[in-house]
């Protein structure tokens, strides 16, 4: 009877993230850590959903750490006439639609579905939205909660 050997699957090599822009000074996404289950999970162990849905989030995060205070994070929609979305949430759902929750710029209720085959994203810088003569308010940061979220609702890395 022959003995079955104990072999141990490699672990998965880390996504690799690259970025060179004109300024060294400035801040890349690369610059971030990565969350453990962008980091430490293995490709197969996600759908294209998941995978995409990790990746903007990190885009988003340093895009809204440049940012001054009196702007947010939006999308703007190529090939479209459809203006932009202040980004205030985002989810996905396996295998391959991620979500985009949110308002326009007139504060009217948005939402965007999205394959991930046709996912094109651009993130805009918008002024903070201001409302029937109120205050200034802070502006709305929801990459850090995005990349918390995602640190503390991962699925266990194997």
């Amino acid at each position: 009877m022959a003995q079955s050997k104990d072999t141990k699957t490699p672990p998965a090599e880390k996504p690799k993230l690259h970025e060179v822009h004109t300024d060294p000074k400035r801040k890349k996404a690369s610059d971030q850590e990565l969350a453990k289950s962008v980091s430490e999970q293995s490709d197969d162990a996600k759908s294209p959903a998941r995978w995409a849905y990790e990746r903007l989030i990190l885009y988003i995060n340093n895009f809204e750490e440049q940012l001054d205070d009196k702007h947010e994070v939006a999308m703007g929609f190529a090939g479209s006439d459809a203006g932009v979305l202040r980004i205030e949430g985002m989810g996905y759902f396996d295998p391959d639609i991620v979500t985009f929750y949110g308002s326009d710029e007139d504060g009217n209720k948005t939402q965007l579905i999205q394959h991930v085959s046709q996912l094109s994203v651009i993130l805009r810088a918008l002024p903070i939205a201001i409302f029937d003569d109120e205050e200034e308010p802070a502006p709305v940061r929801i990459g850090f909660r995005l990349a918390e979220d995602l640190d503390e609702n991962s699925p266990a890395v194997p």
